[in-house]
């Protein structure tokens, strides 16, 4: 193993990188690791300088809670320093309005890209854009202290951060719209039971969870796994025999590959 290697610091952002294995670490403990367009762009930042020998990439949060969700002083009339306002912006043009979402968004769309394997590490609150960036992740690991929750109607806004997408694609469309028209909490034994949580763990083994689960995503052949999850996250918008058409062509391409035919 090569020492740990820390590519990106900035902005409530921490990218460190230990051979196939990257770790995206929030680090504003005091505030709750409560999120800002500058901690949105780093996290896009820090998806754009993965390495290519990266092959899982784990998400946590440091102190008490993993992220307790959008920084409140975006709705302030001075926003964040350097930054306008959120209220300034619903001012401005639409189109306007809609590319800085967007923009925004972009740090939750790279964790599902087809060449790495994601797993969010989830302790204490996961709150709005919290709850929408460990949805993000393709695996998600709870502490037994873990509070999901959805709270955007409450301040009379929607889930804008691609969070809806795999939320109704894990617990179903009725439980996704009263999680979110509600906005309670959805705890520990309910994340697993629904399958919002891949496995829950006691507070103090949440990071060495991560670690064994990282090792076992590592031990199967990067390309097989590559192409296992472009099956896997296609299937869903595929007929059956579509996606018996893909497994065929993705086998080939492995028994090619395998027998040193591959193109």
């Amino acid at each position: 193993m090569t020492s740990l290697d820390s590519v990106l610091d900035k902005d409530g952002v921490r990218l460190t990188v230990d051979d196939a294995v990257a770790t995206v670490t929030l680090t504003n403990p005091a505030k709750r690791n409560a999120q800002s367009p500058a901690l949105w762009r780093a996290l896009a930042e820090a998806g754009r300088a993965l390495p290519g020998s990266v092959r899982v990439v784990v998400l946590r949060g440091e102190g008490k809670s993993f992220s307790a969700g959008l920084d409140r002083q975006a709705f302030a009339p001075e926003g964040f320093d350097g930054e306008p306002s959120f209220l300034d912006m619903a001012r401005g043009p639409e189109a306007e309005l809609d590319a800085t979402i967007a923009e925004y968004q972009e740090a939750f769309t790279w964790w599902r890209r087809n060449d790495i394997v994601s797993v969010a590490a989830v302790q204490g609150h996961a709150i709005g854009a919290g709850f929408q960036l460990a949805l993000a992740c393709d695996l998600r690991i709870a502490a037994e202290d873990v509070q999901f929750a959805m709270r955007e109607t409450s301040l009379g806004l929607v889930p804008d951060l691609t969070g809806t997408h795999p939320l109704v694609n894990l617990v179903g469309y009725s439980r996704a719209l009263e999680i979110c028209a509600t906005g309670r909490f959805v705890h520990a034994d309910e994340a697993e039971r629904t399958g919002l949580a891949n496995l829950v763990v006691p507070a103090d083994q949440l990071d060495a969870a991560a670690r064994d689960l990282a090792a076992a995503l590592l031990a199967a052949p990067r390309d097989a796994v590559v192409e296992t999850k472009a099956l896997l996250s296609g299937a869903l918008s595929r007929t059956y025999e579509e996606q018996r058409t893909a497994e065929r062509a993705a086998q080939g391409r492995r028994l090619r590959d395998l027998a040193g035919l591959a193109d």
